[in-house]
Order: structure tokens, then C-alpha cells, then sequence
């Protein structure tokens, strides 16, 4: 593991993404920092797409301890490192990079982070059928986690752009999943067909954008959003309004940045102070 509380010597861990201006993940691991009396920190940079080899260098350079990564890079970013884990070589992605041994070593915590909050609710997964809009680095951790449970009947997967829903619809089929491919307008209108949605785009960051307006979803369905900024999306505010169950991606955000934590330092994860830091004073959503 990267340090254990023996060392003294204060360690830099970062997210980099763009955008990353949203990002809880700096408020959520400098409160695991602080409830362990670590003298540690975290912190955000914003890194576009032409400038991701030249960070991840400059990283290495000033011997970050760790990183996260976020839209749009968690693909990408695997030619950037020396060595990645079967999860991550699974999902085809990395969020989450430990500095072992000078070496910069990829992971993939988005699988179980999604996954978790489904199990909590004891989610059914025999006969589930899904709808999968995205295509990016959290779509490929969510077929990953997908074909880790037993049951699932079907996968569609929608994004804006054909090539990228096909080819990771053909992963999908690999790691033992069917899967189909739909373009967006196509998938919101059979939407309400669907036992689960997932929304693993970038669409909801702006309070007013959503992928499904509340016409679209079945009351009988649940209902993920994967961003987590606001709280509550439009999203997940049309899929309450019609009755279905819905699962915030906060809630993946804490089981993934608990996760990343324990890789970087080999201790067990602050959930309670991490979570507490996502809210501050005020309750989580209900």
C-alpha cells in the first residue's frame, strides 16, 4: 500500500477531469484525511483532453501519491500508466491511480461503487433488463459490474455517438452479457419498458438538462443517475414524480471514493465522515 499512518510526511492525492469544477471528491477525502488526524490533502485539476499525457507526466514528476479520474479521461488515460488491474483491464477503464514503488498502477472502483447501492436496495437481477445511456468510462464500469451479478437479461445501450454504443455493446456480449444497441431518441421512447435506467452521461450537471423527461419512465422502474451534482438531477426528480425507485450518484460516489481511499493508504474508509462532508449540515435526500 502507498503509506501507512508511521509516515509522517504529508501526501498529495488529486482528481483530474474536465470539467472538475463540481467535484465532491476534494470536500469527501480531505474529511477522511481530517477524521484519521492525517496530515494528507486532495485536491482538483482541471486537465482537457490534449493535455492529459503532459499531466499525468507532471503528476508522476511531482510524485503524486494517488489520483482519481474523471470525465472525460478514464479511457484514455490507461496508455498513461504502468500497469493496471483486472477490474479496470475488464471495464476497459480507469477512476482511480496508486503510485506503488514509483510506478503508476490503474484501478477501477466504479464497478462495485455501482454496484453497491443497488445490492443495498436488494435489487432482483434475474430478468433485469437495462438501459444504458453513455458509452464513456462509468458506461464501461457499469456493464463490468453488470456481468458480475447473475441474471441480467438485457443490455441496450444508448449514446449520441453509434460507434461507441456498438463497440461497447460487443464488450458487453464478451463478458457474457445481451446486449443491443439504440440511438438516444430511439431509447427514450421505449424506456418505459425497462426494469433499470442508467444514466452514465454527463447530462444533468446543468440543473435543467435530463435525458428522460418524466413521460418517458415507468413507474415500476428504478432509476440511476450517475451524476451526482445536483443531488437531485432532473432526472431522478421525473423519475420520483412518476412513482419509480431512484438511486443518487452520490451514493456511488462515496462507495467508489471509499474504495480509492483504502487502495492509497491501507486503511479502512471514513464512510460516516465522508459522507457527512457530501451534505455538510443538511440531510441526505429521501
Amino acid at each position: 500500500m502507498i503509506h501507512t499512518t508511521e509516515v509522517e510526511e504529508m501526501r498529495t492525492y488529486c482528481i483530474i477531469g474536465d470539467p472538475v469544477s463540481h467535484s465532491l471528491s476534494p470536500a469527501m477525502h480531505n474529511a477522511a484525511f481530517k477524521s484519521l488526524s492525517m496530515d494528507d490533502v486532495y485536491i482538483a485539476y482541471k486537465v482537457s483532453s490534449h493535455e492529459l499525457e503532459s499531466s499525468v507526466e507532471s503528476l508522476r514528476s511531482v510524485k503524486i501519491s494517488g489520483f482519481n479520474v474523471t470525465i472525460p479521461h478514464k479511457i484514455a488515460v490507461l496508455q498513461y500508466l504502468d500497469e493496471v488491474d483486472l477490474l479496470s483491464r475488464k471495464a476497459g477503464a480507469v477512476n482511480t491511480v496508486a503510485t506503488i514503488d514509483g510506478r503508476f498502477k490503474g484501478f477501477n472502483t466504479d464497478i462495485q461503487g455501482f454496484l453497491q447501492p443497488l445490492l443495498n436496495r436488494g435489487i432482483d437481477f434475474r430478468g433485469l433488463s437495462v438501459l444504458l445511456f453513455g458509452a464513456g468510462g462509468s458506461a464501461r464500469a457499469v456493464v463490468a459490474s453488470l456481468s458480475s451479478v447473475t441474471g441480467v437479461s438485457k443490455l441496450v445501450v444508448a449514446n449520441r455517438t453509434y460507434n461507441k454504443s456498438s463497440e461497447l455493446s460487443k464488450q458487453a456480449e464478451l463478458q457474457g452479457l445481451t446486449s443491443s444497441v439504440s440511438m438516444i431518441e430511439e431509447a427514450k421512447v421505449m424506456a418505459k419498458r425497462f426494469d433499470l435506467i442508467v444514466n452514465a452521461t454527463s447530462v444533468g450537471l446543468q440543473s435543467n438538462e435530463t435525458i428522460l423527461d418524466s413521460e418517458d419512465i415507468d413507474g415500476g422502474s428504478t432509476v440511476y443517475d450517475l451524476v451526482y451534482r445536483p443531488v437531485m438531477t432532473k432526472l431522478l426528480e421525473n423519475a420520483r414524480e412518476k412513482g419509480a425507485r431512484i438511486i443518487y450518484g452520490y451514493e456511488m460516489l462515496l462507495e467508489q471514493g471509499a474504495q480509492a481511499f483504502e487502495i492509497w493508504t491501507g486503511l479502512k474508509a471514513p464512510i460516516l465522515a465522508m459522507k457527512k462532508a457530501l451534505f455538510g449540515v443538511f440531510q441526505e435526500p429521501k
